[in-house]
């Protein structure tokens, strides 16, 4: 019998433009345009936040994807005017001017696409299921959808495509009511991770694998986003990363790729954090 093939653990830090990290992860007087140079030359990946508050534009997709390695990851948050504000309803023009605001500048580096939801967005299937349908699935069709951008973004959009190529999603609610089978059955059925998300309690904790892509976001084990996790939680995750990745710990066994990012930045451990557990990682799977 053939081995199970080992898939990608790409682990990085949620955003990299912190003071707190510098003269620390950075080093001291290395210039604050140098930052994301830096955080390529030791992760894989990034999830760049910034998309979350406000509307990028492509010629910072385009210097952020010069500053890193051709094989770098960027995972996008999406912008909370679709889920906070919207609240996943009637987004058709807010996700036209999303994808056209420089997104599909990133061709062949774009990562995962992350909808963080509110706590107070309770599970609603037939809404949930509309969403994921209006979601563009290759960026062939993200294309098409950002040449409907409204005037908001004249002589400032992207539409350009460098290649068509599947666009994977991952959903992070923040509400117990997604805990539900249909709500597993719907992001299964559109392909859609659902955020393993580590939050000190704050919020559930869901551990389904609904895609072939596991996303997990690392908020802080013991104090929101402030606390550093300790040399056996850190065990403990790698040793959940690499049994995704090899399809040991999935229950259908498929290899899935896993993204990790780090968001305990409030006293600079993130970066810190997401070096140990990348060298635990390594250690397991002699990578």
């Amino acid at each position: 019998m053939t081995a199970a093939r080992a898939a990608q653990v790409r682990i990085g830090v949620s955003g990299w433009r912190y003071a707190s990290w510098r003269g620390d992860f950075y080093p001291r007087g290395l210039p604050q345009r140098r930052e994301l140079d830096h955080i390529g030359q030791h992760f894989p990946t990034v999830e760049l936040n910034g998309s979350f508050y406000s509307l990028q534009r492509p010629d910072s997709y385009r210097r952020w994807r010069s500053e890193v390695p051709d094989d770098f990851s960027f995972a996008i948050k999406g912008s909370r005017y679709v889920t906070h504000m919207l609240r996943l309803r009637d987004t058709e023009q807010a996700l036209a001017n999303f994808f056209a605001s420089g997104i599909l500048a990133l061709g062949t580096q774009l990562g995962p696409i992350l909808w963080q939801l509110p706590e107070r967005e309770k599970f609603d299937a037939g809404v949930l299921e509309r969403f994921l349908d209006s979601l563009p699935r290759t960026t062939g069709d993200a294309q098409k959808l950002a040449m409907t951008h409204d005037s908001r973004l004249d002589g400032r959009a992207w539409t350009e495509l460098e290649s068509d190529q599947p666009i994977r999603y991952a959903i992070e609610p923040r509400s117990q009511t997604f805990d539900d089978p249909e709500a597993l059955r719907i992001l299964s059925h559109h392909g859609a991770s659902l955020v393993i998300a580590d939050t000190a309690g704050r919020w559930p904790r869901f551990d389904a694998l609904t895609s072939e892509v596991v996303y997990v976001r690392l908020h802080g084990a013991q104090m929101l986003y402030h606390s550093a996790y300790t040399a056996a939680e850190l065990d403990e995750w790698a040793d959940l990363l690499c049994a995704w990745s090899d399809g040991t710990g999935a229950g259908d066994g498929r290899p899935r790729d896993v993204y990790v990012y780090f968001d305990n930045d409030a006293r600079g451990h993130a970066p810190h954090d997401a070096a140990a557990l990348q060298a635990l990682v390594a250690a397991r799977t002699g990578s």
